[in-house]
């Protein structure tokens, strides 16, 4: 009889461990999806308005060191910025990806003077690694020459993180999104910052300190 009771027990016990289970694989599908919601919502926002400086982001180098099609799209889209006169100067912030010679700023600053933009107006930061160290370098520069407020650029899916990372960073910004990409690239960078999120979420709750890695 007491051997029923304790398998019973055992029984009511790992029903409940897996009611569990299933309640938190719920609560983070739901919370999946309204990342993805936000994300795409805050893509097609442009948020820019005039500012101290603009900023855009870096972005991923073609095997021959040429720019790829993202940085194309927010150079593009800075320069448009620049002579809308949003701000008088551009920050192009990227450092040198895994086996470039090249960094990403330089790449930024070729696609910036071939848009019309002059050298004066340009300030390379090309030091960073990881959208945290974008944030953390132009945050130098800024603060360098008394600057408080930036219009951020990069692609849409980006913006929602890169908003909250300088915001963290103590940097006012208002973000503006280049040219949207094809469809199958907005699926696959959507669901790449959603794992970023996640990453960003695990380092914010451990308090590890700014990380790079290559794939984010």
């Amino acid at each position: 009889m007491a051997g029923m009771t304790s398998s019973i027990k055992r029984f009511v016990r790992s029903k409940r461990l897996w009611r569990g289970v299933r309640l938190l694989v719920v609560l983070w599908l739901v919370s999946v999806v309204a990342l993805v919601v936000a994300i795409l919502i805050f893509s097609g926002s442009d948020q820019a308005q005039t500012a101290d400086v603009i900023v855009v982001l870096g972005a991923g180098l073609e095997r021959n060191d040429r720019p790829g099609p993202a940085l194309i799209r927010r150079s593009a889209r800075g320069a448009a910025l620049w002579r809308d006169g949003k701000a008088p100067m551009i920050i192009c912030s990227g450092g040198y990806g895994l086996n470039r010679s090249r960094s990403e700023a330089d790449a930024c600053a070729e696609l910036l003077r071939a848009e019309g933009v002059p050298d004066s107006v340009i300030i390379l930061e090309d030091r960073s690694r990881s959208t945290e160290e974008n944030a953390l370098y132009t945050r130098e520069t800024m603060q360098a020459n008394g600057w408080q407020t930036a219009v951020i650029v990069s692609d849409g899916y980006h913006l929602l993180r890169a908003h909250w990372i300088f915001n963290n960073a103590g940097i006012t910004n208002y973000t503006s999104p280049a040219e949207t990409p094809s469809a199958i690239n907005l699926i696959s960078s959507t669901a790449r910052e959603v794992v970023a999120f996640h990453w960003l979420a695990f380092k914010t709750v451990f308090n590890i300190p700014v990380t790079y890695v290559p794939v984010l």
